[in-house]
Parts: structure tokens; sequence; C-alpha cells
């Protein structure tokens, strides 16, 4: 009964944040709202779970919870894989454009400096020129 009443404070919390977060993501926030209230029913329930797994061809109830307990937490793993490839991706994408912005910008500057004539070493950001006097001594 402890375990019974542990738990179920446990997806408790999971069902209010599921339901915090169905605004920003509702797919997940509703598949974890499901499977919340499906743990908290098998919970409480637990010769319903013996009898859903005896249906799926597996010996007990608990077995299918772990089952199926190792499937979600897969394909999470796969979710948050697939999300932290794409944002690598785009920080590469990000990187490469700067790059090349700058080198673009570097360019024109030389090139302006070429035009003007001027022999000292021009870098686009400067921001003193070599006469200008310091502010303190």
């Amino acid at each position: 009964m402890i375990a019974q009443v542990f738990l179920s404070l446990l997806l408790g919390a999971v069902l209010i944040y599921a339901w915090s977060a169905h605004r920003k993501a509702p797919v997940v926030g509703f598949l974890a709202m499901a499977a919340a209230s499906a743990g908290l029913y098998l919970i409480w329930m637990p010769h319903h779970a013996t009898w859903l797994a005896h249906a799926a061809g597996l010996g007990r109830g608990s077995d299918l919870v772990v089952y199926t307990w190792v499937v979600i937490s897969l394909l999470m793993l796969l979710n948050l894989h697939l999300k932290l490839r794409a944002q690598m991706d785009e920080i590469t994408r990000l990187a490469r454009t700067i790059a090349i912005t700058e080198a673009i910008r570097d360019m024109a500057v030389r090139d302006v400096a070429l035009r003007d004539g001027t022999t000292r070493e021009v870098t686009p950001d400067a921001t003193a020129t070599a006469d200008a006097a310091p502010a303190h001594r």
C-alpha cells in the first residue's frame, strides 16, 4: 500500500508537469499524460496489468510494464538524439555563415585600404586611429 501511494504521488507530479507542458509540446504533453494515467490505473488495478500481459503473450503484468518502459525510454532517447543532431547541424550552418560573412567583410576593408593608398595595416575592428591621443597619461 505504501508503494502504491508513493508511486501515485510521483505519477501525479508527472501529470501536473505534462499538463503545464502541453502548450509548448502538445504531443509530448498528451503522451506523458496518457502514460501517467495508464500507470496510475495499473498501480491501483495490478490484476488488469496481469490480464493485459497474458493477452499480449507475456507471463506477468510487471513484465509488460518493464517492457513498455524500455520501449518508451528508447523512443525518448532516439528523439533526444535527433534533436541534438539537428541543433549541431544548425550550429555548423551558422558558424559557416558567420565565417564567410567575416571573410567577405575583411576583403572589402582591405580593398578600400588599397584603393585609398593606405600603407599601414588595416583591421576591420580597429576603433582608434594611429594619431589619437590616449585619454589618461
